[in-house]
């Protein structure tokens, strides 16, 4: 039996190599957020985003709970592949929460 898991209860889970530049990644988050601002207004992505920049683990944890937070998962991944291109990361979808706010 499989269990289906709606996109609601999902969070988007991102590694980097060594070879990717975290500190940037980090910089194309923000840009990310900013887009999501224009969509959603700033208030509505303060209240509904959740998401995690671990440089030291290399990783980017995004909630995907609400519109705003699958929009930031989008979002961020196109610029990704845009700007280093789709070896320089990978993407998971997982059934758990992000729960550390950024």
């Amino acid at each position: 039996m499989s269990v289906q898991v709606s996109e609601r209860e999902a969070s988007y889970y991102y590694a980097f190599p060594p070879n990717t530049p975290i500190a940037e990644v980090g910089e194309t988050l923000t840009l990310a957020v900013m887009a999501a601002e224009s969509l959603h207004g700033r208030a509505r992505v303060q209240l509904d985003a959740f998401f995690c920049l671990d440089e030291a683990s290399r990783t980017c944890a995004i909630d995907a709970g609400t519109d705003v937070g699958r929009d930031i998962a989008r979002i961020f991944a196109g610029y990704l592949a845009k700007t280093y291109g789709e070896q320089a990361f990978t993407v998971e979808r997982r059934t758990d929460r992000v729960e550390k706010a950024s």
